[in-house]
């Protein structure tokens, strides 16, 4: 069975503690780790783990495949011998409770810098060997990503189509010349993310040894400022002059007047099917040497999208079209077999397009997902309350999209709304965010899912992001040392045995 019944905790890695402008992939990760483990939790669901963009949102990542070197915990650096003790005395000051993003980069480059010199200068041999061979396996993507990085810092961190046209497009021999031209920085690119997967799949082991899996997060889309796009232009939609000529976005709803424009190229899905959608398995291969279980964002995509013609200033003049459907993860099980995907299934839908993806998602297995925030603001009938879920189907209390569950009762819901859930929970609001995990947990969903600040009762300046808007505060919440107490995993634990959601044998500690 992919989906026992099981609980988890939604948390991004950015957002650990620990002594450096962002969280990492240090102690503190362990620490976390074994929290859940205390806490009888079956799933640790993270954010994409891609290198950051535009906005520092994890969902404008600069690469589909490539890990975010600012997650790389220094003190693993020190262990590993490429960083000294000296290294990593003082850095930025900085409010430990926020990312501090352009701290942190500036800070973590020139960790990974020195870190990168250390390890040309005094590698062991077999530390080498490691290398190289990551180097080898990864090529597919790696050649790629590394030569993008290197020439976009050389071109002051400007979109691509804006480089030297030979380079923009790909010329062969003005990549042979950057190549040679920026041999340095391409192979400091390498070592960040050898050091990064050796570091992320070290912690994958140790939550998987405890009986946890992870879930992990694959944006439908990819952005303009990414290696994907750049060494891929065939694959999506692009004029003569290398600039996008349809791009995604959503039409209006009840959220929005004029719709959401997101502004991703989008995929030529006739071009992918002439190879299988080989790059759509790579993909998928990635997310799952990461991850175990992928939740796909936005996977109505699949089923239908909507295009907005590229220069519109909204995404109000749009037109629906069919996405490959089931084409594409009928080609994936050919070449994956079964895997646990998630679909992000939120949003507006006439009933055509309603019908057709639940279609889609029965076929394969794939549960949706219900946000009990969304649920008491139409009555008995809102699918999204409880007595209308059915089992295969993941519950969340709210995702990084919504308010944390105390700043939606105090600041974001109506009073209608919160009339409504106080009578549904028969509580009275002072203990909200508890009363939604347990509401979670009760439920008949097979999987249920909280946030870390849902389990510390956090407000609303706790939000995580808010759709629509950029730069901070959105992804700039971090958790404060000390506060995932042994009472907190205490009373979840409790809660996740009342209601039959414990892994079938305890999980191994130590």
């Amino acid at each position: 069975m992919l989906f026992p019944r099981r609980s988890g905790i939604l948390f991004h890695p950015t957002s650990l503690p620990g002594r450096f402008a962002i969280g990492d992939l240090g102690d503190e990760a362990y620490r976390f780790v074994d929290f859940l483990v205390a806490a009888g939790q079956s799933y640790w669901q993270v954010l994409p783990l891609s290198p950051t963009g535009y906005g520092d949102s994890p969902y404008q990542g600069l690469s589909a495949f490539a890990g975010n070197p600012a997650l790389i915990s220094p003190e693993r650096l020190l262990a590993a011998g490429h960083l000294n003790p000296a290294d990593l005395e003082g850095g930025p000051a900085f409010d430990p409770q926020r990312v501090h993003f352009d701290s942190a980069v500036g800070h973590k480059e020139a960790l990974l810098e020195r870190a990168f010199a250390n390890f040309q200068a005094r590698a062991p041999a077999e530390q080498r060997a490691t290398f190289e061979r990551f180097c080898a396996e990864q090529a597919y993507w790696l050649e790629d990503f590394a030569l993008f990085m290197a020439l976009r810092r050389a071109n002051g961190n400007r979109l691509w189509n804006e480089w030297e046209p030979d380079l923009a497009r790909g010329r062969p021999e003005a990549l042979a010349r950057a190549r040679e031209s920026l041999a340095g920085p391409i192979a400091s690119q390498k070592y960040r993310q050898w050091q990064f997967f050796e570091q992320w799949l070290a912690l994958k082991r140790y939550v998987n040894e405890r009986g946890i899996r992870i879930i992990g997060d694959i944006p439908i889309f990819v952005s303009m400022d990414s290696a994907d796009v750049w060494a891929n232009r065939h694959l999506f939609h692009f004029d003569e002059d290398l600039r996008p000529t349809v791009v995604s976005g959503v039409p209006p709803d009840y959220f929005s007047e004029t719709g959401q424009l997101w502004g991703h190229p989008l995929y030529r899905w006739d071009v992918m099917a002439q190879d299988g959608y080989a790059w759509w398995l790579a993909r998928f291969r990635m997310a799952l040497t990461l991850a175990d279980i992928v939740r796909i964002d936005h996977f109505r995509g699949f089923y239908n999208y909507w295009e907005v013609p590229a220069g519109e200033p909204t995404a109000v003049k749009g037109r629906w079209l069919f996405g490959p459907g089931a084409a594409l993860f009928r080609a994936a099980r050919a070449a994956l077999g079964e895997v646990a995907v998630i679909a992000e299934d939120l949003g507006d839908f006439d009933d055509e397009s309603r019908a057709g993806l639940d279609a889609l998602m029965a076929e394969f297995g794939y549960p949706g997902m219900k946000v009990l925030q969304f649920a008491f603001g139409s009555g008995p009938e809102d699918p999204f309350l409880p007595h209308n879920f059915t089992r295969d189907c993941v519950v969340y209390t709210g995702t990084h999209d919504n308010d944390t569950t105390v700043g939606w009762y105090q600041v974001t819901s109506t009073e209608a709304e919160r009339d409504y859930a106080r009578k549904y929970m028969r509580c009275d609001g002072s203990d909200i965010a508890w009363d939604m995990i347990r509401l979670a947990w009760a439920s008949v969903a097979h999987t249920a899912i909280t946030t870390v600040q849902d389990l510390l009762s956090l407000g609303h300046e706790a939000r995580m992001n808010m759709p629509g808007t950029v730069g901070p505060p959105n992804w700039c919440w971090r958790l404060a040392p000390g506060l995932l107490k042994e009472t907190l995993a205490e009373r979840l634990l409790e809660l996740t045995a009342i209601y039959g959601r414990l892994p079938e044998q305890p999980a191994r500690q130590g």
